[in-house]
């Protein structure tokens, strides 16, 4: 099955037609907003009440935004983006022996999205990772290239507290104690996915990964920092976030927008590809733990405005996202009061 990897394929000269989409579905890439991007917020400033704000109005005006001087060094950042590139460089027979279709595995090398479900491929490949506790799981990691798991463990620590500390960011910017979202979603797991997207010989038909939420709490993006390909829906309009370099790309998920009440939002976003040029991205994945109770906080439900969505576990969620596909309709949906 690992011949269903695009990386195994040293040139694509046309789109196969499981990758084809119908014309109503096509990204329509010469609609998209390139001069409008997301917020920047910069993380080094000293103006706290100023930072706060800032991210509190991303996340209710834009569901994203990216942040520089962030606090994760610059040379793990590069080392981490060399090592991406390394790893989907290796023999074919090599990255055969990690290749999985089975979304349940928490190591696997994988293509598309989930191609026991899906009617239409993504171009893309993927390795996912669960990233907490690292003790646990990166004895299971690739072992090739041989500083894969010695780098991918040092960035995902540091990834990690970005990701508390935002989280601290986004609480306070809700009227609550910085600490109330890290308690509220309980030891939280942590998930990766470093994304392989090839030369495409026509983007216009296809997509990377096509429109979709984020299920879980939050989700910090490493972009590639020469080749634009996220992008995100805002006012009925498809905008490029385009890189710069040694930022991350921060967006809230599912359990964020109904923690907040819907005061914060989970926005569509996909990823397009390139006729010219590969793209690679590193997702990092905080993640309530199964069994953490995703309701609003009292505060924000007792000014009148009743609970958005009623009480479930995060196992619950995870469940029906996974059962469906990944550009039906906003899964929470499915949990509106």
């Amino acid at each position: 099955m690992a011949d269903q990897l695009l990386s195994t394929v040293t040139h694509h000269g046309s789109l196969p037609e499981t990758y084809v989409r119908p014309e109503s579905q096509r990204p329509r890439l010469n609609e998209v907003l390139r001069d409008a991007d997301v917020p920047t917020i910069d993380l080094g400033s000293p103006d706290l009440s100023q930072t706060v704000a800032q991210v509190a109005d991303a996340c209710s005006t834009y569901g994203f935004f990216q942040v520089v001087n962030h606090g994760v060094p610059i040379e793990l950042i590069l080392k981490m983006m060399a090592v991406a590139s390394e790893f989907f460089r290796l023999p074919s027979e090599e990255k055969a022996k990690l290749y999985s279709d089975d979304p349940a595995k928490k190591m696997r090398l994988s293509t598309s999205f989930n191609i026991r479900k899906e009617k239409f491929r993504n171009w893309r490949d993927y390795l996912r990772l669960h990233c907490y506790p690292l003790e646990e799981f990166v004895p299971g990691w690739p072992s090739n290239p041989s500083s894969f798991k010695e780098v991918v463990s040092g960035y995902c620590s540091e990834v990690r507290q970005l990701g508390f500390r935002l989280l601290g960011l986004i609480s306070i910017g809700l009227g609550l104690k910085e600490d109330y979202m890290a308690t509220v979603l309980g030891e939280q797991e942590q998930h990766m996915a470093v994304n392989y997207y090839p030369k495409c010989p026509s983007p216009e038909l296809t997509y990377g990964l096509q429109a979709h939420t984020d299920p879980n709490a939050l989700t910090l993006l490493l972009q590639d920092p020469d080749v634009a390909g996220l992008q995100v829906r805002k006012d009925g309009k498809w905008i490029a976030v385009n890189p710069q370099p040694n930022a991350f790309v921060v967006n809230i998920g599912d359990q964020l927008q109904a923690l907040s009440n819907g005061r914060y939002r989970s926005v569509w976003h996909r990823a397009v590809v390139n006729v010219d040029k590969e793209r690679i991205s590193v997702a990092s994945f905080l993640c309530p733990c199964n069994s953490a109770i995703i309701s609003p906080p009292e505060k924000l439900v007792a000014d009148g405005s009743p609970a958005m969505y009623r009480s479930y576990t995060y196992d619950e969620y995870y469940k029906k996202f996974w059962s469906r596909n990944l550009d039906d309709e906003h899964c929470l949906q499915l949990f509106r009061s």
